[in-house]
C-alpha cells in the first residue's frame, strides 16, 4: 500500500508516538493543583513553549483547540469584527461560516485585497492551499490588511513544516496550526493569537486556556503536537528539498505517459502536494482504480471527501466543472519515499490506459 495522502493526515511520527506514551503514564488533570496535576500542567505548558518556539510566537501567545477547524472557527467568530473577508479558496472551516465575504482569486489561486479602506475587518487568507498547494504571499497580504486598517488570521494548517512561518516577524494577528498533518496526533491543533487581541469563546464550559477555550487540555495530545513540531523544524530545509524532488518527480512522470494533464499550481507552491487536471477522466473513477491498486491519494480535501461535485476551489479558479472533477491531489509526508512514488507512477500509467481502454 502506498500512501499519497498526508495533506489529508500524515502518519504518526515516532517522536510523537513516544511523547505521548511517555504523558500517558502521568494521571493528573492540568487544572489540577495537587503535586499529579502540577505535573502534567509542566509537561503542558513544556508543549507550548516548544510550539511558540517552532512558529515565532510568545508561549502565552498560544491556545489549544481540537484541530485545525475549531481554530478556524474560533479565529473568525472569536475575534471582533465588522466584516469577514475571506479568499475565495479558503478551507470548509472558513468558507462555511454564515456572512463571511469572498475575495475572488485570479487562475493562479492568488488573492489581492481591495484597495478600498478595511477598517474594522479581518481578512483571512490560507497560506498554502489544501487542494492545490498554492502559496499566497502572506507577509504582502498581511501588511495591505494593516495598511488598509485590517485584522489578519491565516490558516497555516498545510504551511507547518513546509514553509518557515514567524508569527511575530510577520506581524500576524491569528494563526492557525494543527498536528495530525505534519505527523502528529489527531484531536489537537492551535489557535495562535497575538497578545492583547481579545478573543471571545465560542463554548462555554471552565477557564481553560486563558478563558478563551474551555475544556480540559488533552496533555498526552499536546505532547505528541509538540515533539513533531521540534522534529520537523529541526529538518525543515532538507526535508523540503527531499520533498520538492518528489513533487518534481511526480509532474515530470505524468507528463511522460499524459502530456495532456494539467497542474494546478504554478510556484510558489508547496512540495508537498500536487494537484492534476486529467482532462476527460473523471476523479472519482480515478480514485477508485488507484485504490484497487494499492495508491491513496484523493480528490480534494478529506473534509470534503465522499461530497460528489466539482472541486469549489479549482471553479474559484477558473477551471470548468468538468476539469474541477477530473483532478486529484497527491501528497507527500515525512514517511514518502522515493520509490513509492516511483511504484505509484507505475500504476497511474496503468489505471489511465485501462481507463482510456474503458471508455474508448
Amino acid at each position: 500500500m502506498i500512501y499519497l495522502d498526508s495533506a489529508a493526515s500524515a502518519p504518526l511520527r515516532p517522536q510523537a508516538r513516544a511523547a505521548m506514551r511517555a504523558a500517558w503514564e502521568l494521571a493528573g488533570n492540568p487544572n489540577s493543583a495537587h503535586a499529579h496535576g502540577r505535573a502534567a500542567r509542566a509537561l503542558l505548558e513544556d508543549a507550548r513553549e516548544a510550539l511558540s518556539a517552532v512558529v515565532g510566537a510568545s508561549s502565552g501567545e498560544i491556545v489549544f483547540t481540537s484541530g485545525g477547524t475549531e481554530a478556524n472557527n474560533l479565529a473568525l467568530r472569536g475575534i471582533a469584527a465588522e466584516r469577514r473577508l475571506v479568499s475565495a479558496v479558503e478551507h470548509p472551516s472558513i468558507a462555511n461560516i454564515p456572512g463571511v465575504e469572498v475575495l475572488r482569486v485570479g487562475g493562479d489561486g492568488r488573492v489581492g485585497l481591495p484597495g478600498a479602506p478595511l477598517a474594522g475587518a479581518l481578512v483571512s487568507v490560507q497560506w498554502a492551499n489544501s487542494e492545490t498547494g498554492v502559496v499566497q504571499d502572506i507577509p504582502e497580504l498581511a501588511a495591505a490588511a494593516h495598511g488598509a486598517g485590517a485584522l489578519f488570521h491565516t490558516d497555516a494548517v498545510q504551511a507547518l513544516g513546509h514553509l518557515p512561518l514567524d508569527f511575530a516577524g510577520l506581524g500576524l494577528d491569528a494563526m492557525t496550526i494543527t498536528a495530525h498533518k505534519i505527523g502528529g496526533p489527531v484531536g489537537i491543533g492551535a489557535l495562535v493569537v497575538r497578545r492583547g487581541l481579545e478573543l471571545c469563546p465560542q463554548a462555554f464550559g471552565g477557564e481553560q486556556e486563558n478563558r478563551r477555550r474551555p475544556g480540559t487540555v488533552p496533555v498526552a495530545l499536546a505532547a505528541g503536537f509538540a515533539a513533531a513540531a521540534q522534529t520537523l523544524n529541526q529538518e525543515l530545509a532538507s526535508e523540503n528539498s527531499r520533498l520538492r524532488g518528489l513533487h518534481d518527480r511526480v509532474v515530470a512522470g505524468v507528463r511522460g505517459f499524459a502530456p495532456q494533464v494539467e497542474v494546478n499550481c504554478s510556484e510558489p507552491c508547496s512540495p508537498a502536494i500536487v494537484n492534476l487536471t486529467f482532462p476527460g477522466a473523471r476523479a472519482a473513477d480515478l480514485l477508485l482504480l488507484l485504490d484497487r491498486e494499492g495508491v491513496s491519494c484523493s480528490a480534494g480535501t478529506a473534509c470534503t471527501a465522499g461530497i460528489s461535485r466539482p472541486s469549489p476551489v479549482l471553479l474559484a479558479m477558473g477551471r470548468s466543472e468538468a476539469d474541477a472533477a477530473a483532478s486529484l491531489r497527491f501528497s507527500f509526508g515525512w514517511q514518502t519515499t522515493a520509490d513509492e512514488v516511483e511504484l505509484a507512477l507505475a500504476a497511474l500509467e496503468r489505471v489511465l490506459r485501462v481507463y482510456r481502454g474503458g471508455r474508448a
